[in-house]
């Protein structure tokens, strides 16, 4: 059997990902086994590659028929797994974020690998969850020889990057302690500055700016991690750095994923909730689609990529949503709308 460093990173970051996203699958159909079962849609990619993308979303009634009561409303689990050329519009955009990038002015051949979910469940009292995964490698076009091989060329750069982060429209403190405190333990082994670093990131990262107010409670976010120096982390930092320890790393917070939030929901999603807290809930979703057309740099270079598959990208976006001019909500700082407001507001260190 070949040692881990012998496999290429490629093929030990698809090996993982297909694997995480059947744990995460397998436990929130578990969570509701009288619900449909996420559908698995399979694709190929016509530049190269492929994907699973595993979506649930309930059936559409007949008019006048209520919906089934399942436990979520909406939920992708999805793994792309792409390779082509990256043209020289996408590298710009990605040297501005990744300091990894020389300036490259010709298209060149690039490797991606990621998963990426978000679950929007249907009860007001349980949260939204988002995390993804990634793995991304820029290289030389192949030599004769390397072709000839099915190798790629040299390694310009590459990098890891992620996170998973909490959306409440109900603060539940016990809830973002529990999720902040998963990650956390997962984080701590691969050195003390991990997790306090990826936590203020992620706060300062998922916020609304035309709004003064973050998407959510947080958790943790990262980019750009090599064996490069990082703008994020002091050189004295104790962080992975060497790729085989930065995929350490991400399978520790990947696998971190079901159990700092599965048992949330299985926590919430029975519990009583009425019009009003309806209403509250799709007007915070309606933020989460701001945020995510509006500055997730993920989504923009999504929708970028030559040959995008544009309903994989926009899965992270709810079922439905509401606008309102000038609501009232949140406007009494009392209210349990006010108080998740000013949690928003005011980011909180939780553990």
């Amino acid at each position: 059997m070949a040692a881990q460093s012998d496999i290429p990173m490629r093929q030990r970051v698809e090996e993982y990902i297909s694997k995480l996203q059947d744990d995460i699958v397998t436990a929130l159909e578990k969570l509701d086994p009288n619900a449909p079962q996420f559908k698995r849609d399979a694709w190929l990619r016509a530049q190269g590659g492929r994907g699973l993308s595993c979506v649930f979303s309930a059936p559409v009634p007949p008019p006048g028929v209520a919906p089934q009561n399942t436990a979520l409303e909406k939920g992708g689990v999805n793994i792309s797994v792409v390779h082509g050329m990256l043209p020289p519009p996408a590298i710009k955009q990605m040297r501005a974020d990744h300091s990894t990038i020389p300036n490259i002015e010709s298209s060149v051949p690039f490797f991606a690998a990621g998963i990426s979910l978000v679950i929007h469940p249907r009860n007001p009292h349980a949260p939204t969850a988002h995390a993804n995964y990634r793995y991304f490698e820029i290289t030389e076009p192949p030599t004769e020889e390397e072709q000839a091989a099915g190798k790629p060329g040299k390694l310009i750069a590459w990098w890891f990057g992620g996170g998973a982060d909490l959306t409440p429209s109900y603060l539940y403190e016990e809830d973002a302690v529990h999720f902040h405190s998963t990650l956390k333990a997962a984080c701590d082994p691969h050195g003390a500055a991990v997790f306090p670093t990826l936590k203020k990131w992620c706060d300062e990262y998922f916020f609304i700016q035309h709004r003064g107010e973050a998407r959510g409670v947080g958790g943790i976010f990262f980019d750009d991690l090599s064996e490069e120096a990082h703008k994020r982390f002091a050189e004295s930092d104790a962080r992975p750095r060497t790729a085989d320890e930065i995929f350490a790393f991400i399978k520790s917070a990947g696998n971190a994923f079901v159990p700092s939030y599965v048992p949330i929901l299985e926590k919430r999603v029975r519990t009583p909730s009425d019009e009003h807290e309806r209403r509250w809930q799709l007007i915070r979703r309606g933020r989460y689609v701001e945020f995510n057309l509006v500055y997730d740099r993920g989504t923009k270079f999504g929708l970028m990529t030559p040959g995008a598959r544009v309903e994989s990208i926009l899965m992270s976006l709810p079922e439905t949503a509401r606008w309102e001019y000038m609501s009232e909500l949140g406007t009494d700082p009392e209210s349990r709308e006010g108080k998740l407001l000013e949690v928003l507001r005011n980011a909180r260190e939780w553990v």
